[in-house]
């Protein structure tokens, strides 16, 4: 456990010694007066938690701080660790023991960490003891197919691929049936990165998302959405047209470890409700870490008071 504490302490470093350092220092060093809401709320905007959520923020403090008579900082620093607390959902593991395969499809913008972590992905599920095929339907670049090839290999993971410019549906549908067929626990499929902005990119991650619905009903069981942590407030745009255009129903934070700007992850939990399950901690296989709300926030306002 200790590890796992040091591990998003030190992933967290970048983003605590910006703009939260700065919020835990003026929340811990002054007592509450006009001043202190008017630099909070400058600050929390600054960390890419949004107009919105950051007012909502600061409405619920006014509220609490009256309500209770606070006005030492110490205490004040208690109720912003709660309330930003208060605005991450607790995700549950994904319930995949609801089908065999339990299929997984993976989506996001070119860049955001996509091919790796499924990989990365993979390795956790099957260090559980679960079987697990990838399915490499990322086919219009080849890099991504001979990059998921490679983590398949030394993960010793199977993998199904296609040719590059190969019909993706087509992949993504060989790779269910590869999954029934072999009795896989989890089939986790990588899709082609697309910008959010372009509308025959996202039609044809809709044809993806249809045609693996016929290789298995029911299927897809989950679509994540990938988004990268140092995009900051640009994320949030990113989820809105993916969910969508593909009902995204939970996200993966990727390179949390190299993001100043992880303060989006409270916009995207109070904005679109989407629960974040896994957080990408390091370049490792074993560095993709189940999304810890508690985690995080202790470790983004750490040692500050």
């Amino acid at each position: 456990m200790s590890d796992i504490f040091s591990k998003w302490k030190d992933s967290l470093d970048r983003t605590r010694k910006t703009t939260f350092g700065r919020i835990a220092s003026l929340v811990g060093a002054s007592e509450v007066n006009t001043e202190t809401w008017d630099e909070l709320e400058e600050l929390l905007i600054q960390a890419d938690l949004g107009v919105a959520t950051t007012q909502h923020i600061i409405k619920d403090l006014k509220t609490k701080t009256s309500a209770l008579g606070v006005i030492k900082s110490s205490e004040f620093h208690q109720l912003l660790k709660e309330e930003l607390l208060s605005l991450l959902i607790s995700p549950s593991r994904l319930n995949y023991e609801s089908s065999d395969p339990f299929v997984i499809l993976l989506v996001g913008v070119n860049g955001s960490g996509k091919t790796t972590t499924v990989a990365k992905l993979g390795k956790y599920y099957s260090s559980q003891g679960k079987k697990v095929l990838l399915g490499a339907a990322d086919t219009f670049r080849a890099a991504a197919i001979d990059q998921l090839q490679v983590w398949a290999e030394r993960l010793e993971l199977p993998i199904v691929s296609g040719q590059p410019d190969s019909d993706s549906g087509a992949v993504a549908f060989d790779a269910v049936q590869s999954g029934i067929a072999r009795k896989s626990n989890l089939v986790i499929i990588d899709t082609a990165g697309r910008l959010h902005t372009r509308y025959n990119l996202m039609e044809e991650l809709k044809k993806v998302y249809r045609v693996v619905g016929k290789a298995l009903p029911g299927a897809p069981h989950a679509v994540i959405l990938v988004l990268d942590a140092t995009t900051g407030q640009n994320a949030l745009h990113q989820a809105k047209a993916f969910q969508e255009a593909v009902h995204v129903n939970g996200v993966i934070l990727s390179k949390l470890d190299s993001s100043a700007r992880g303060g989006m992850a409270f916009a995207i939990q109070k904005e679109l409700g989407l629960p974040i399950y896994f957080a990408g901690l390091g370049e490792k296989p074993e560095d993709l870490q189940p999304f810890n709300p508690e985690a995080f926030v202790n470790n983004i306002l750490l040692n500050q008071v």
